[in-house]
């Protein structure tokens, strides 16, 4: 299984941190030269590979860890997502509802990515907080993920769990995937908790 981060900004940088804690390699890209972030992917790390976005977007697992309104951008990298999971970790706060069409926000991501199953995830944490090892007082941090695809859930459950948190499957995106994400001027009722599970 191949793993890419495609924004390379604080979270982007959060979530290399977590691959690397964990010895796991994964690919990170921005629209920019792969020469520019180079130096900083090797300060997080020997398995942070910088790669162009068409080079990146080829992995199996696509982290999406861009602004909310640069998604529609990536989506052009490739006419098909077919059999790609991406975990969109955007938020889309100050996103004017009538943007959305009434929609959550992770759902409008996924209609960008044709054929692509789509899970939200590793977005309800502030930068500061998801940064930390997920190991807290002989427990796990939680991370909530929602999707409408329950085997892409699983898969970026087990992924979790590999570096570390404890996941919590919230359900599909129109019940779950509201509870984790922003939109307008609202965040979802358990974005910014964090929690603890003790197994």
């Amino acid at each position: 299984m191949s793993y890419a981060i495609i924004g390379f900004g604080e979270i982007g940088q959060t979530l290399a941190k977590a691959f690397a804690r964990k010895g796991i390699e994964v690919s990170v890209a921005t629209t920019r030269d792969p020469e520019s972030f180079a130096a900083v992917a090797a300060a997080i790390g020997p398995g942070i590979i910088p790669k162009t976005l068409a080079e990146a977007v080829k992995a199996d697992i696509i982290f999406m860890a861009v602004r909310f309104q640069s998604h529609p951008d990536v989506a052009k990298a490739l006419p098909n997502w077919q059999g790609k999971i991406i975990v969109d970790v955007t938020n889309a706060y100050g996103v004017p509802d009538e943007e959305l069409g009434g929609q959550p926000s992770a759902r409008v991501v996924a209609q960008a990515f044709t054929g692509a199953r789509l899970v939200k995830g590793f977005n309800h944490l502030v930068a500061s907080v998801l940064v930390q090892d997920p190991a807290v007082h002989g427990g796990r941090r939680v991370l909530f993920l929602a999707s409408d695809d329950d085997a892409a859930a699983d898969e970026i459950g087990a992924l979790a769990e590999q570096l570390g948190f404890a996941p919590i499957k919230l359900g599909g995106l129109s019940e779950g995937g509201l509870l984790v994400q922003a939109h307008g001027n609202i965040w979802g009722r358990l974005i910014f908790k964090d929690l603890v599970k003790f197994d």
